[in-house]
C-alpha cells in the first residue's frame, strides 16, 4: 500500500499539539562516528538529512534525541558536545521515547514521521568506548522524512496528533534454513506481504531468517517494541521438523495468549486438508503487536489469511485503543 501524507486541519490540531525546541543540528559523513554540530541541515523528503551517512531509503532516516536527557548524563562527570551520540536533531521540551511510532513533527516546512524507539547496539559507538555508555540507544528515536525543509537551532518543533485513520502497519518474516542460503525461493513471503496491501495494510518489513529460535526471537521484540508494528506474520517452521522452532520463539516472547486466532486457522485449514491437525502453529501479543504464525506454504498462507483478516481489524484496533470492545471508537 503506498503512504499517503493526510495532515489533520489546523483547527482540529490547536488543542492537542505540544511544542518543543531544536537546540542543536548535527552530521557525520560516516557512520558509528560522532555527528558534528553544523548551523543548519537540509531534509530531503525519502532520502533524509543531505550529506549525513545515515540518509537513505530506510526508516531510520534521521535521529533525534531530547536536551534532557544529554543533560542527565552530562550531570553524571561526562563532558559531551552535540552530536557525541550520533544524533541528527537534539530537541528539547518532549520525552520522546514515550511518543508512539507513527506520530508527525513539523519543523518550519519539514515534516517527520517517527518509525522507531531505541535501537539495539551491535557494534557499540565512539562515545561508548570513550565513556562505557551511551544513551541513542534507549533514549533515541528515528523518523523518517515525509516532507523536505531546512532544520536549524531555534526552529519550534510542532507534535501534531496520531491519524486515528492511520492504517495497520504489519511485518512479515519468512523461516527457512534454505531460502535463507539463496537455496529456495521465498513464495510466501511476497506473497503474505501482497495480500496485506490489498487489505489496506502498510508493510513496513520482510525478513527471511533460517530457523534460528534465537533470531527471530530478538526480531519479534525489535519489531513489537522498537517499531511498535501492528501485526506481524511468521511462515515457515511450524511443523514437526526439529528445526522448526517458530511456535517456540513465538510463545517465548508472548505477554499474553490469543490463541483463537490460531484455532481458527487450524479449523479452518482441517476443512481442506486433515494434515492441517499437523501444524503448531500459535497467536499471541506482545505488548501492543500481534503476533500470527502462518504455515510455510503459499496455498495455506492464502487460505489462512483469506479466512481471518475480514475479522482481524476489529481485534487489532481494539489491541491499539483505536476501536472500542463493541465497535465504537475508542479515546486515545
Amino acid at each position: 500500500m503506498m503512504r499517503t501524507e493526510r495532515l489533520i486541519p489546523m483547527n482540529e490540531q490547536h488543542e492537542t499539539n505540544s511544542r518543543g525546541t531544536v537546540l542543536a543540528v548535527c552530521t557525520s559523513a560516516e557512520k558509528g562516528t560522532q555527528k558534528t554540530p553544523v548551523p543548519a541541515i537540509r531534509l530531503i523528503a525519502d532520502h533524509g538529512v543531505e550529506g549525513d551517512a545515515h540518509a537513505g531509503n530506510w526508516h531510520r532516516q534521521v535521529s533525534l534525541l531530547p536536551f534532557e536527557k544529554i543533560e542527565d548524563f552530562r550531570a553524571k562527570g561526562a563532558d559531551v558536545a552535540f552530536g557525541a551520540f550520533g544524533e541528527n536533531i537534539v530537541v528539547s521540551g518532549f520525552d520522546l521515547r514515550t511518543v508512539p511510532v507513527g506520530t508527525r513533527f513539523r519543523i518550519g516546512d519539514a515534516l517527520l514521521e517517527l518509525t522507531q524507539i531505541g535501537k539495539e547496539c551491535h557494534s557499540h559507538c565512539a562515545i561508548f568506548h570513550a565513556t562505557g555508555d551511551c544513551i541513542m540507544p534507549r533514549e533515541g528515536v528515528f523518523a523518517r522524512v515525509l516532507r523536505g525543509g531546512t532544520v536549524k537551532p531555534g526552529d519550534a518543533v510542532e507534535r501534531l496528533p496520531l491519524d486515528p485513520e492511520r492504517p495497520f502497519t504489519a511485518a512479515v518474516i519468512t523461516l527457512s534454513d534454505k531460502g535463507a542460503a539463496g537455496e529456495r525461493e521465498d513464495k510466501s513471503g511476497p506473497l503474505i506481504a501482497e495480500i496485506l496491501s490489498e487489505n489496506g495494510y502498510i508493510v513496513e518489513e520482510m525478513l527471511l531468517l533460517p530457523d534460528s529460535r534465537s533470531l527471530l526471537e530478538r526480531n519479534l521484540k525489535r519489531l513489537a517494541d522498537q517499531r511498535q508494528i501492528s501485526v506481524i506474520f511468521t511462515t515457515g517452521g511450524t511443523g514437526f521438523s526439529e528445526r522448526d522452532v517458530t511456535p517456540e520463539a513465538t510463545v517465548a516472547v508472548a505477554d499474553r495468549m490469543a490463541t483463537g486466532i490460531a484455532e481458527a486457522m487450524r479449523w479452518y485449514s482441517l476443512q481442506i486438508t486433515p494434515r492441517a491437525m499437523l501444524s503448531r502453529q500459535t497467536s499471541v501479543i506482545r505488548k501492543k503487536t500481534l503476533i500470527v504464525n502462518l504455515p510455510g506454504s503459499p496455498k495455506a498462507c492464502k487460505e489462512d489469511l483469506d479466512f481471518i483478516l475480514p475479522s482481524l481489524a476489529h481485534g487489532l484496533g481494539i489491541l491499539r485503543g483505536t476501536e472500542g470492545e463493541c465497535g465504537s471508537p475508542a479515546v486515545r
